[in-house]
């Protein structure tokens, strides 16, 4: 092994997870050093596919090898907190899957744990990395739309997502799933601080199916420089619509207006007499054996900043403000009525 390679350990193997570990297999200057998963049988056949040297399904194991720089945790989001800390402590940079945690303790504890350690954390929010997104972006940037005075982000899942793509979709609410993604996408959009959250959730279908957790969320967030931002995240779609998700973007400002439909890609499309389909190239594909797709890109893009020194783009004073929100979103539904965020 190259000795200028950078050893990285992936934590949770699962769909995600084997991403993680395609992306780096593909990175120059990184290399898998190890991997874990609670699940034998998955892990097995994970350090089989990848040729992996070490393999165990206690993170503490893996985090405690000298081999290994930086870790992917790509667990469930309420598993986080424990095991971001512990990589923080052991000396490890860390890409961490979103939210950063299910709580703004949780999320200060890892970050003080990061601090302290003087290590790396990185949020993937991939989206920034979405050419689409990016478009509108440069946009902004650039002042075509004037100042942005509302938008509105929509990203929701078919009721597949929570009931049967994940074990744990009880455990956890599309606020946390969807809405850390949308409100992160607000706030770069923006370059602005949300101080003020008001939202609504409603629950039923979910819970009927024995999930005790939200059907759907609608928050308002109230940014620092006036702009009013709507956020739609719904877990119950119909399980007859091809694409899993529906993200579509709305920007009004004082100089234009900028629309994106993020999800509903139809330059491929698929008709049989079982289904239909349009497949959307710009999540994740394998491009003649190389992975490719944005989604990815966030990933490379820590790997090379692991190779490089270089920050990564997502800070974590971001990925702090981004549960700030979440939480945020959650006390609302529960207290009724919009919720502060204080300023630092």
């Amino acid at each position: 092994m190259a000795q200028q390679e950078v050893g990285v350990g992936v934590i949770g193997l699962g769909t995600w997870g084997e991403w993680h570990l395609k992306t780096y297999a593909d990175e120059p200057g990184v290399y898998v050093a190890g991997v874990c998963d609670v699940n034998e049988e998955l892990l097995g056949e994970r350090t089989e596919e990848y040729g992996v040297a070490f393999a165990t399904t206690h993170y503490e194991e893996l985090l405690a090898r000298d081999d290994i720089d930086a870790v992917s945790v790509v667990t469930p989001d309420f598993l986080h907190h424990d095991i971001a800390v512990a990589a923080a402590q052991a000396g490890k940079h860390i890409l961490l899957e979103k939210p950063m945690a299910t709580s703004l303790e949780e999320a200060l504890d890892i970050a003080d744990a990061v601090r302290e350690a003087g290590v790396t954390l990185m949020l993937d929010f991939h989206n920034r990395w979405n050419p689409t997104i990016i478009s509108m972006k440069e946009a902004i940037d650039a002042g075509e739309l004037g100042e942005v005075k509302m938008a509105s982000l929509r990203l929701s899942n078919r009721l597949w997502v929570p009931t049967e793509l994940l074990s744990w979709g009880g455990q956890t609410t599309v606020a946390w799933w969807l809405g850390s993604h949308v409100s992160d996408l607000a706030c770069w959009l923006l370059q602005d601080k949300v101080v003020q959250v008001y939202a609504v959730a409603r629950s039923g279908v979910l819970a009927e199916m024995g999930l005790n957790t939200p059907d759907f969320f609608h928050s308002i967030l109230e940014f620092k420089n006036g702009a009013v931002v709507h956020l739609d995240n719904c877990w119950i779609l119909g399980d007859a619509m091809p694409a899993v998700i529906d993200f579509q973007v709305e920007l009004v400002g004082s100089e234009g207006t900028m629309y994106a439909d993020c999800s509903h890609n139809l330059s491929s499309q698929k008709y049989t007499h079982e289904a239909a389909d349009w497949p959307n190239p710009l999540v994740v594909v394998d491009s003649h054996g190389v992975p490719r797709g944005f989604a990815l890109e966030s990933i490379r893009h820590f790997a090379r900043c692991m190779v490089t020194g270089d920050q990564p783009l997502v800070s974590m004073e971001e990925a702090l403000h981004n549960i700030e929100i979440v939480a945020a979103v959650h006390e609302s539904v529960e207290r009724g009525e919009p919720v502060e965020i204080p300023q630092q």
